[in-house]
C-alpha cells in the first residue's frame, strides 16, 4: 500500500476546547499588560500562537512587539492553559475523531503528526484530556514557525525522519476546518482535507477549493477512503 503522511490541525478538527485558549490567553495578556478581555476583538482561528499574540499587542498596544513580548504572552498562556483546559466545561472531542483516529493507527502505511498552530507544550495540554496526543508522533507547532505553511513544513520533515524516507507533496495529506489551514495546504503542494466541524461554514470551506470537504468526521469509511488512498 502507498505510505500517506497525515497532518491534522487541533483546535475545531480534533477537539474543541470549551474556550480554555482563549481564556488562558486573556489572562496572560492581562497579567502582562493589565488589559482585560484582549480576545474579544481578535479571531485566535487558524492563526498560529505567536501570530495571535501579535495581533493582541498590536490591536490593543497599537505597536509591534518589543523583544521578549511574544515570548512572555506564549509563557504566560502556557501556563494558564494547564489550569483552564482541565476544567473547562465545554471542551469535547469532535465527532468521529476517536474511531477514525484508532482505525489509522491499525495501518502501518500511515504516518500521522499535527500540523498545528499551537505551540507544541499547548497541543499536549490540550490532547492530554482527550488522551489523543499518544496517536501522533510528531508534529509541526506554532513554536516552530508564525507562518502556517512553514509549520507544515517543518511536521513533514519531522514525518519524514521518522519514516526514513522522503514523502512526495502528494503523498502529504494536511485536515483542517479553517481557510488558512486548506491555503498552508495548498502552499506546500500537499492534498488537502477540509472538516466544517467548526465555526466556518461549510461554504466559506468550499471557496478555498479543499480537494475533499466534509461536514464532519464522523463516517469514518468515507474518510479513510479519502485519507488512505
Amino acid at each position: 500500500m502507498a505510505q500517506k503522511l497525515l497532518l491534522f490541525d487541533l483546535d475545531w478538527t480534533l477537539i474543541y476546547t470549551g474556550g480554555a485558549g482563549v481564556r488562558a490567553l486573556d489572562h496572560a495578556f492581562e497579567k502582562l499588560f493589565k488589559i482585560p478581555g484582549a480576545m474579544k476583538q481578535v479571531s485566535p482561528d487558524g492563526k498560529t500562537d505567536p501570530a495571535i499574540c501579535r495581533e493582541m499587542v498590536r490591536v490593543h498596544l497599537k505597536r509591534d512587539p518589543w523583544e521578549g513580548e511574544i515570548e512572555a504572552l506564549c509563557r504566560g498562556y502556557v501556563e494558564r492553559l494547564k489550569v483552564e483546559v482541565p476544567a473547562a466545561e465545554g471542551y469535547r472531542v469532535l465527532p468521529g475523531i476517536p474511531q477514525l483516529l484508532e482505525a489509522l493507527t491499525a495501518r502501518g502505511e500511515i504516518w500521522m503528526g499535527l500540523g498545528t498552530g499551537n505551540l507544541e507544550e499547548g497541543a499536549r495540554i490540550k490532547l492530554a484530556r482527550a488522551d489523543l496526543m499518544r496517536y501522533f508522533r510528531f508534529g509541526g507547532y506554532g513554536s516552530d514557525a508564525e507562518s502556517r505553511p512553514d509549520v507544515l513544513r517543518r511536521a513533514v520533515q519531522r514525518g519524514e525522519a521518522l519514516a526514513g524516507r522522503r514523502f512526495s507533496a502528494r503523498e502529504v495529506v494536511v485536515i483542517g476546518d479553517n481557510i488558512r489551514d486548506v491555503e498552508a495546504g495548498k502552499a506546500i503542494g500537499a492534498i488537502t482535507v477540509a472538516v466544517a466541524s467548526g465555526p466556518m461554514p461549510r461554504e466559506e470551506l468550499a471557496k478555498t477549493s479543499p480537494d475533499h470537504l466534509f461536514k464532519d468526521l464522523s463516517d469514518t469509511q468515507a474518510a479513510l477512503n479519502v485519507l488512505t488512498l
